[in-house]
């Protein structure tokens, strides 16, 4: 069976690189499905799940924002962040969102920006799912290391 090569990285690191058999993203328009031999296209993403599919493995990864471009032969994303969902740590996530709901609650402050407000509380339910979901996943795999 055909591969696609997907390659996550962040201003910091590299996250993510392998060849997979599939690839759904979380586009600022929905979800995205990308199998090997896909058409070209370019397209900025929102935060969210990034799976990715390889035999019978899954791998889940946490991006926010950024953009990805597929290519015949390979995906390349471009986050803004990106964790592995395994490496999210539950109650760093659930204070994130406190804070952010504590932000937005108090919205008439001096200095609230609500579009910052409303991205980390975003951020913070998304890190949430995500990690919740790969918890109970049976079997939840670590993704391969970035070469």
């Amino acid at each position: 069976m055909a591969t696609i090569r997907l390659e996550v990285v962040t201003p910091e690191r590299s996250v993510f690189s392998d060849d997979v058999d599939i690839v759904v993203a979380p586009g600022i328009e929905g979800e995205l499905g990308i199998l090997p031999k896909h058409a070209p296209l370019m397209t900025a993403l929102k935060t969210g799940e990034l799976r990715a599919r390889k035999g019978s493995e899954e791998y889940s990864l946490c991006v926010a924002g950024g953009f990805l471009e597929v290519r015949p032969d390979r995906v390349i994303v471009l986050a803004d962040t990106c964790e592995r969902a395994e490496d999210i740590d539950l109650a760093r996530a659930e204070e994130a969102r406190k804070r952010a709901e504590q932000r937005m609650a108090e919205k008439y402050e001096p200095g609230f920006d609500a579009a910052e407000s409303e991205a980390a509380l975003h951020r913070a339910m998304a890190r949430l799912a995500i990690a919740e979901k790969a918890k109970h996943r049976k079997g939840s795999l670590r993704p391969p290391p970035a070469s």
